[in-house]
C-alpha cells in the first residue's frame, strides 16, 4: 500500500485550481467576444468558433488525454498539458486575424484535454486510501468546474472592462508558470505502463464531434441537403471510431468499460447537464448585455451570486446529501431544479430587471447544478478499475464538454430562428432568448426522466461505500 501523501491537501489546491482554470477557459471569452470581433474582423457567423474551437478540441481529445495519463504517468501529462495551454494562450493573445485566434483557442483546448484527466487520476491516487477524504476532495474538486465556468464570465467582464480582450488569455501565462513550479513538490510522480496510443481513433472521434457541432451551428444558414450531408458525415466518423475501438489491440476507449455499473447512465446525465447549463449562462449573459444594457463588468458581476451558490452547495451540502440519499435521487432532483430555474429565465422581459427577472431564477438553476454535478461525476468514476481511472475521467469530461457544445449549438439555432439575431429589436431579441431558455429547460427535464428510468437504484458497492463516507464532508 502506498504511503499517505502528507501534502495531499496542498496538492488538491493545485488540482482544483487547474480544473477551475481549464473550465473557465470555456467561458472567460464570452464578454470579450464583441471586442474581438471588431478588432480581428470576425464575421457574425464565425465568431462562435472562438468558443467552439476550444470546446471541440477539449472534448474531442479528452479520451486521448486520459489514455496518455494511464500510459505515460499522470504527472508528466499534467505538466505537458500546462505547457501546451500556455503556448495556446500566447498565440490567442497575440492573434491578429480570425484564423490565428481560432488556432490559439484550439491549442488551448488540447492543453486542457491533457490537464483534466491527469488531474483526476492524481486526485484518486492522493485520496483513494480513505473514502471520507476522497468524498471531501471530490466535493472541492467538483465545485471547481462549474464555478470556473460561471466565474469566467465575471472575470472576463472585469478584464475586458479595465484592460483589453488579449488579457483574458494572457492571464493563463503567469498562473500556468506558477502551477508548473508547484508540480515537483506537491504532485506524486506516477509511473505509467506499457502500451500504444490509438491515434486513428483520436482523429476519428475528434473530427466526428467537430463536424457534428459545425453541422448544427450552420444548419440555419445553409440548405437542408448540405446539413444532411454534413450530419451523415459526422455519424460516419463516430461509427468509424467505434469500429476502430473494436478492432485495434489497445483502443483509445475499450468498449468493455461501458459494462462498469452506472457508467453509461451517469455519462448521459452529465452530457444533458452540460447541454442545459452552458446554453443557460451563455444566453443569460447576452440578455444582460444586449437587452438590459449592462456593460462588461456589471454583466459579469450579475452572475457572481450563481458562483457563490454553487460553491456553498457543492462543498457544504451536496456531499452530505449524497451520503444519505445516494446518487440517483440527487441527479434527478438536481436536473429538475435546474429545469425550474431555466424555466424561470424563460419569462424574462424586454424591459425586465436583474432583481426580478434574473437573480431568483439564476440562483434556483445554480442549486440544481450543484445537486446533480458531483453525484453524476462520482457515479461515472467510482466503478472504474484503478488502471482505467484516467480513461473514466476522460469519458465523463468528454460527455460533459460535448454535451455543452452540442447543446449550445442547438439552442443557438433555436434562438436565431426565433429572433435572437435582430439586435435592434428588443422584443424579438428577447423572444429568441426565451426560446433558448425553454429548450435548455426541456433538456434538463429529459435528463431527469432518463436518469429516473435508466439508472439502477441499487448502487455498486464501491459507489455506495464512497457515498456513505461522503456524508461526513463539512461536518
Amino acid at each position: 500500500m502506498n504511503a499517505v501523501n502528507p501534502r495531499r491537501w496542498q496538492a488538491l489546491i493545485v488540482l482544483a485550481a487547474a480544473q477551475f482554470m481549464v473550465i473557465m477557459d470555456t467561458s472567460i471569452i464570452g464578454v470579450a467576444l464583441p471586442d474581438m470581433q471588431r478588432e480581428l474582423g470576425f464575421s457574425q457567423g464565425d465568431l462562435q468558433w472562438v468558443f467552439n474551437a476550444y470546446v471541440v478540441a477539449f472534448g474531442g481529445l479528452l479520451l486521448l488525454g486520459g489514455r496518455l495519463s494511464d500510459l505515460l504517468g499522470a504527472r508528466k501529462v499534467f505538466t505537458a498539458g500546462w505547457v501546451v495551454l500556455i503556448a495556446g494562450s500566447v498565440v490567442a493573445a497575440a492573434a491578429s486575424n480570425p484564423a490565428l485566434e481560432i488556432i490559439g483557442r484550439a491549442v488551448q483546448g488540447v492543453g486542457g484535454a491533457l490537464i483534466a484527466p491527469a488531474a483526476m487520476t492524481l486526485l484518486m491516487m492522493l485520496f483513494g486510501h480513505d473514502q471520507r477524504e476522497l468524498g471531501k476532495a471530490m466535493a472541492l474538486y467538483g465545485a471547481a468546474a462549474p464555478a470556473g465556468g460561471t466565474a469566467g464570465v465575471f472575470l472576463g467582464g472585469v478584464i475586458t472592462e479595465y484592460l483589453s480582450w488579449p488579457w483574458v488569455f494572457i492571464v493563463y501565462v503567469p498562473i500556468g508558470l506558477a502551477t508548473l513550479a508547484a508540480v515537483p513538490a506537491l504532485l506524486p510522480a506516477v509511473q505509467g505502463r506499457r502500451g500504444s496510443v490509438d491515434l486513428l481513433g483520436a482523429v476519428a472521434v475528434t473530427a466526428g464531434i467537430a463536424l457534428a457541432v459545425f453541422t448544427i451551428v450552420r444548419a440555419p444558414e445553409q440548405s437542408a441537403g448540405a446539413t444532411i450531408v454534413q450530419g451523415v458525415g459526422a455519424v460516419v466518423l463516430l461509427v468509424l471510431f467505434l469500429v476502430i475501438q473494436r478492432s485495434v489491440r489497445e483502443p483509445l476507449m475499450p468498449l468493455r468499460i461501458w459494462r462498469t455499473p452506472g457508467l453509461a447512465t451517469a455519462n448521459l446525465a452529465m452530457a444533458l447537464l452540460g447541454a442545459a447549463w452552458i446554453p443557460m449562462w451563455y444566453f443569460l449573459n447576452l440578455y444582460l448585455q444586449q437587452v438590459l444594457g449592462y456593460g462588461a463588468f456589471p454583466s459579469g458581476a450579475a452572475l457572481l451570486p450563481m458562483t457563490i451558490a454553487i460553491m456553498i452547495f457543492m462543498i457544504g451540502i451536496t456531499a452530505r446529501l449524497l451520503g444519505r440519499f445516494g446518487a440517483k435521487p440527487l441527479i434527478v432532483i438536481g436536473l429538475l431544479v435546474l429545469a425550474a430555474g431555466v424555466g424561470g429565465l424563460s419569462l424574462v422581459h424586454p424591459d425586465g430587471s436583474f432583481a426580478a427577472d434574473v437573480l431568483p431564477a439564476s440562483l434556483v438553476a445554480a442549486v440544481g447544478m450543484s445537486l446533480a454535478y458531483i453525484p453524476a461525476m462520482m457515479s461515472a468514476m467510482s466503478g472504474a478499475r484503478p488502471e482505467e481511472s484516467g480513461l473514466a475521467s476522460g469519458i465523463v469530461n468528454t460527455t460533459y464538454q460535448v454535451g455543452s457544445a452540442l447543446g449550445l449549438a442547438v439552442m443557438t439555432a433555436i434562438a436565431t430562428s426565433q429572433g435572437a439575431a435582430e439586435l435592434g429589436n428588443l422584443p424579438r431579441l428577447t423572444h429568441g432568448f426565451q426560446a433558448a431558455f425553454v429548450g435548455a429547460g426541456a433538456v434538463a427535464v429529459l435528463g431527469a426522466l432518463l436518469t429516473l428510468l435508466l439508472m439502477r437504484g441499487r448502487k455498486a458497492a464501491a459507489v455506495q461505500s464512497g457515498e456513505r463516507e461522503a456524508s461526513s464532508v463539512g461536518a
